[in-house]
């Protein structure tokens, strides 16, 4: 198992070599190019040179990826052009909301994905079935953004059964520890802050979860289906053994092996995702900061806030790697 981990940690160089540099062009290719976004409009043109001269943007392509490699590995990202503050700052202030709104996502896609796709796939060609293809099939197709403004209109402004904005309703004092107001909340007993933070992640949960848990419903219908005609399980059948034993051991616990996956993949899209979600809910994390920056052509924070995302996403996939090869000890083979 060790060895597994060892050879898919080495893999990862490559890949975010890779990364920072597209990342570095896409940098060198914004617009105008940084100093159009430093400088005011009425800046000169001697001014934008003698900008581009003190970054460094006049240097050869290799120095100047060089150097930004070394920034990095020193965790300079640069500064907001919003705030003043270091973008590593402003990315670990905002981190915590949107992981808190990534997990329950995930959380609702997964305890409501798994079980629906599962019995859809064991009641095939019923209502079930067909309730659960049709609505997996309308969650893929609706933009996040609808329906987030849908659930926070009907549910919040009309029904008043939900916040419709924000991470805890104004006025509400808490204990900060960790920055995660729910798990801060039950650290320090405060049940009112737990609850109010609960509430205010059920209608962004919902919209951020609506792709995960369609594509997880319809990927577990379609991995169950799959092995339930394997052999081994027609054999286990034949055999006698129980039904709970063959539906956990034999046909959940393989169907699962491509769902997990899956699952990997979705949760480092969320961090996507959340950038729409957040901003309808005015949710303060890393998605609606991003959406500033790119209105206000902070360019610091969105080189910096993709890389992080990034590089958070190819660990998930490792993470994913190491939880597969556990469900089927042949992958660590390979």
């Amino acid at each position: 198992m060790l060895r597994f981990i060892v050879r898919r940690l080495l893999q990862l160089i490559p890949t975010l070599g890779g990364l920072s540099i597209l990342l570095f062009v896409w940098l060198q290719r914004l617009p105008g190019g940084p100093e159009y976004a430093l400088l005011p409009d009425d800046a000169t043109a001697e001014q934008r040179e003698a900008l581009r001269r003190s970054l460094g943007l006049d240097q050869p392509f290799t120095v100047q990826y060089l150097s930004f490699l070394r920034r990095i590995a020193q965790g300079d990202l640069g500064t907001s052009l919003q705030t003043g503050r270091p973008v590593l700052d402003e990315f670990f202030l905002r981190f915590p909301a949107t992981f808190e709104l990534a997990v329950s996502a995930m959380i609702i896609a997964v305890t409501i994905g798994l079980p629906l796709g599962y019995l859809a796939a064991r009641r095939r060609g019923t209502a079930l079935d067909f309730a659960a293809v049709g609505g997996s099939l309308l969650g893929i197709c609706t933009p996040v953004f609808f329906l987030a403004f849908i659930l926070k209109v009907i549910f919040a402004e009309r029904l008043g059964m939900f916040p419709s904005a924000f991470r805890l309703s104004p006025g509400l004092s808490r204990t900060d520890i960790t920055g995660f107001v729910v798990l801060d909340g039950l650290m320090t007993r405060e049940w009112d802050v737990v609850w109010d933070a609960l509430a205010h992640l059920v209608l962004p949960g919902l919209a951020l979860a609506s792709i995960p848990l369609a594509v997880i419903t319809r990927m577990t219908r379609a991995s169950v289906l799959e092995v339930m005609g394997e052999d081994y399980v027609r054999t286990a059948d034949a055999k006698g053994l129980r039904r709970n034993t063959v539906r956990t051991r034999h046909v959940l616990r393989n169907a699962l092996l491509p769902v997990v996956t899956a699952v990997g993949l979705l949760a480092g899209s969320l961090f996507a995702g959340a950038v729409l979600t957040e901003s309808v809910f005015a949710f303060p994390g890393i998605g609606s900061f991003v959406y500033a920056a790119t209105q206000e052509r902070d360019y610091p924070v969105l080189t910096g806030f993709i890389l992080l995302i990034a590089t958070m996403y190819v660990f998930i996939n490792l993470l994913v790697d190491i939880s597969y090869s556990l469900l089927d000890p042949r992958v660590r083979a390979q």
